[in-house]
């Protein structure tokens, strides 16, 4: 970023063959500080509604924050366009080193537009752009594909974001993968990059990153380092990553087993984050600059799968592939995981397919018989089998590559109400009949059914007083109470829209809390020479999530969508989930309160003509107009 505040934008037209520079404006970049809320400014503004998602109008943008290629922990980038999965707000999220080697090269964006008429990689170096052929590319996995971009560049410090066989093939739900292993795995931004032929972005960067006030950042930077290092939960982390909660959610009856029909495992304890650490891990990763190194090696020592090798895995893909499908065969579980890395996928579309087609099979709504194959729960060889037709799209994985919402559409017969999803994006592995603070996230949330939009982790806490005080009720610390929880997902929404632009992981600035607003803001202006307030970054969050809904209005969205599956309306947790037995999601109490928390109309769910306004969003505002959206005029039936 220059002196005067703006920001440096790359848009790469892949039609043309062509590239230029452009400057983003000082006060669009105080306005959305970087990365995702500039990617979000930018999708809406320049991605008419209806656009298709495979065609070339779509625009694939590529955004670093102030924070990365700092001393902050946790690195991380943002990858956005029109999602190919929902047709809503496609939005993904890295980790590794690629974000802070964009920083290197002094860009906050790079936008890929048009479509290349054969397959490419786009290589920035510094100001340098080149556009290579990937002929010789095309059809390798991740792994390959990273290792020969760096081997033919002929530096090992080139960091290469790139699609693998998947995404080539039209899978919906495909991402994009760097440093092996990190992915920007969801709402299918590597279909988005492989419908315009490119292989990969590979980029290089040779200035350091000189904050506006050296001495002040690393004051403040000290103290960020020493709060994360005496947090409780440190070690912990560090250990075990993201998978410690398998056995946590697990206790609490709420880690997805057998397709969300319970939230209890009996086999938690044999794919257990505790068990990968005492068997398999052999040493910790970190992010660029992280002070809590929570990726972990591994080799698996013997079996079937002797000799695999990777890194990871997160909660999520491990919970996919064990309790969600009831495989409880950890070495397997690791082995679909890999194979959904080197085709470059998402892993937690791809168990949501198959745990559904198994419960489909149960119910005799599609059958063993129809698919040829065994879909018994827990079967390892079809598991195996269908991640490698998903990624061919061949088989029944030519269906189930579209999905689980539009799977289960074609497939019809009722089929449609066991596709858990919500707005067409899957669920994720905690059940939010029993932490209804993150269901109601799940439901709201911009991308579909969510988790990470809101992350809102307090409810865990079990802090009464903390709850009364932050949330109006006590209830608002507790999983499994509802009421509060409008306001608490409002603040949350705001923090992780906030932590996101920074570019920065959440497990630490969130989860950890070694980022709130206020410790944000004296970061940014250290680093910028800005003067912001932490009621001005709060704003930044405000605003963002406020383009996000507008982009989703567009698109068809209302109160109507967000909702989870009929099953967590209707049907209570089974007894055997002991803390959560009997819960449901009362989705209608938190919807009215999160809609009168953001000031918006409850009966549409959309924000008010007003709070564009109030958020220097007039020029939103305006465009919704020029689509015929009719914004609520008055902030009726809303409190503040």
């Amino acid at each position: 970023m220059n002196n005067r505040g703006a920001g440096r934008l790359l848009r790469i037209n892949l039609t043309l063959g062509e590239h230029r520079e452009e400057e983003i404006a000082p006060g669009i970049m105080r306005k959305f500080l970087g990365s995702r809320g500039l990617n979000m400014y930018r999708i809406f503004r320049e991605i008419p509604a209806g656009t298709d998602p495979m065609g070339p109008a779509n625009k694939l943008v590529f955004g670093c924050g102030p924070l990365n290629g700092t001393l902050f922990p946790g690195s991380r980038y943002n990858v956005s366009a029109r999602s190919p999965q929902t047709g809503l707000v496609g939005d993904s999220n890295a980790g590794g080193f690629f974000g802070a080697e964009m920083r290197f090269a002094v860009w906050d964006q790079i936008i890929l537009e048009g479509k290349a008429s054969e397959p490419v990689y786009v290589f920035v170096e510094d100001d340098r752009v080149q556009i290579r052929s990937a002929e010789h590319l095309w059809g390798l996995d991740t792994y390959d594909t990273q290792r020969r971009i760096v081997e033919e560049i002929g530096d090992p410090d080139v960091q290469v974001a790139s699609i693998g066989p998947a995404a080539e093939r039209g899978v919906r739900f495909a991402g994009i993968f760097n440093n092996l292993v990190r992915a920007a795995a969801r709402t299918g931004m590597g279909t988005v990059m492989g419908a315009k032929n490119v292989k990969a972005l590979a980029i290089r960067g040779h200035q350091p990153v000189v904050p506006a006030d050296p001495k002040r950042f690393r004051t403040l930077m000290q103290e960020v380092d020493r709060y994360i290092y005496d947090h409780p939960e440190y070690e912990s982390r560090r250990l075990l990553g993201t998978t410690r909660l398998l056995t946590s959610l697990n206790a609490m009856g709420i880690l997805v087993t057998r397709h969300h029909t319970t939230g209890h495992f009996s086999a938690a304890e044999r794919v257990s984050g505790e068990r990968l650490a005492r068997e398999f891990n052999t040493k910790n990763r970190a992010c660029a600059a992280c002070t809590a190194p929570c990726s972990r090696r591994y080799v698996i020592p013997g079996g079937e799968y002797a000799g695999l090798r990777s890194e990871g895995p997160e909660f999520e893909p491990l919970g996919a592939f064990t309790s969600r499908v009831m495989n409880d065969d950890l070495p397997l579980a690791l082995e679909a995981i890999d194979r959904c890395n080197r085709y470059g996928m998402d892993a937690l579309a791809v168990g949501e397919a198959i745990s559904m087609m198994m419960e489909l099979n149960e119910r005799g709504i599609f059958t063993s018989e129809e698919a040829g194959l065994d879909l018994t729960w827990g079967n390892g060889d079809t598991i195996l089998s269908l991640v490698d037709d998903i990624a061919s799209r061949e088989n029944l994985g030519a269906l189930l590559s579209e999905g689980a919402a539009r799977a289960a559409a074609k497939i019809g017969r009722g089929a449609e109400a066991y596709a858990m999803h919500i707005k067409g994006l899957e669920l994720i592995q905690a059940d939010p009949r029993g932490l209804k603070g993150y269901g109601l996230g799940f439901c709201v949330a911009s991308r579909g059914g969510d988790h990470l939009r809101a992350e809102p982790f307090f409810e865990l806490s079990e802090d009464a007083a903390e709850g009364k005080r932050r949330f109006g009720t006590e209830k608002a610390a507790f999983p499994g109470e509802f009421e509060g929880k409008g306001r608490l997902v409002r603040y949350f929404e705001n923090w992780c829209a906030v932590i996101d632009s920074l570019n920065v992981c959440k497990n630490t600035a969130v989860c950890m809390e070694a980022l709130p607003f206020a410790q944000a803001a004296k970061l940014v202006n250290a680093v910028r020479g800005w003067d912001m307030t932490a009621d001005e970054m709060e704003l930044v969050g405000e605003r963002i999530i406020h383009i996000e809904r507008a982009f989703c209005m567009r698109e068809g969205i209302d109160r109507s969508h967000d909702r989870p599956p009929r099953r967590f309306l209707e049907e209570p947790l089974p007894d055997e989930c002991g803390p959560s037995a009997g819960l449901i999601f009362e989705l209608e109490p938190m919807l009215d309160e999160y809609y009168s928390a953001r000031q918006w109309d409850i009966e549409s769910g959309w924000p008010t003509r007003a709070r564009f306004m109030a958020l220097g969003l007039e020029e939103i505002a305006a465009d919704l107009d020029a689509v015929g959206l009719n914004l609520p005029r008055e902030d009726t039936k809303t409190d503040a």
